[in-house]
């Protein structure tokens, strides 16, 4: 998953940090032990408390740097918890923005299988290793205008509610980071896109994002895909 490396080298190195601190405690210890072994062999128990009050200080310093980590890793955790990462692709002159834990790949646009009596913005279906994937055309499910195809076209393979489904879209820009509180809601709009399927409105670099649930997209029952990879199946058996 996207950010837990980052998450553990963040630890790793914060706790190198704590360790050595640590190390120094348990060096003040032996120490300390040492030069007083003389003491409390001549002195009997003369030395003890101080002894134990030494060794009770350094307990209660690594009880407290324990404190510290246990506080630090727990609010990096929190703090990589509220930040996704998003794939953004370009629609028309608009940008979007997909949750990337959904992609599976991406693949240049190919041909087609067609399916007969299919909406106009389900292409068909290709056969992704064994696998009948549909594909969908986002320009024309959202009424984008015009729609053509370049050696720029790309398709997006998503992995939603556990099926595969591939979308069209013109080009895909980068993969970023957004912490959840960049989402704002969004407006009404006046296009093909029900706001039901969007999760906000973000802003990256001056870049107006529309930021969509495409898990919930994919699986409502507009874009009856169940009974178009049914079809598809029955006529590839």
């Amino acid at each position: 998953m996207p950010g837990l490396a980052t998450l553990g080298d963040q630890v790793m190195g914060w706790s190198a940090v704590r360790m050595g601190a640590v190390s120094k405690c348990i060096a003040r210890f032996f120490a300390f032990a040492s030069s007083h072994t003389t003491d409390v062999q001549v002195r009997g128990q003369a030395s003890v408390p101080a002894f134990r009050n030494e060794e009770t200080s350094m307990a209660n310093e690594i009880a407290g740097i324990r404190g510290d980590m246990r506080g630090s890793t727990r609010q990096m955790v929190e703090d990589n918890a509220s930040r996704e990462e998003f794939l953004t692709f370009t629609l028309g002159a608009e940008e979007y923005a997909v949750d990337i834990l959904k992609v599976q790949e991406i693949r240049g646009y190919d041909t087609v299988t067609r399916i007969a009596r299919a909406p106009a913005f389900i292409k068909g279906v290709i056969n992704l290793r064994g696998t009948i994937v549909p594909i969908v055309d986002l320009r024309i499910k959202l009424e984008l205008g015009k729609v053509e195809y370049t050696p720029f076209t790309v398709t997006i393979i998503l992995n939603v509610g556990g099926r595969v489904v591939g979308i069209v879209v013109d080009g895909v820009s980068d993969v970023i980071g957004m912490d959840t509180e960049q989402i704002r809601p969004a407006p009404d709009f006046a296009s093909g896109l029900d706001t039901a399927y969007i999760r906000g409105l973000a802003t990256q670099d001056d870049r107006m994002l529309i930021v969509m649930d495409i898990e919930k997209l994919m699986l409502s029952q507009e874009m009856a895909l169940v009974d178009e990879v049914t079809s598809a199946t029955r006529v590839a058996a």
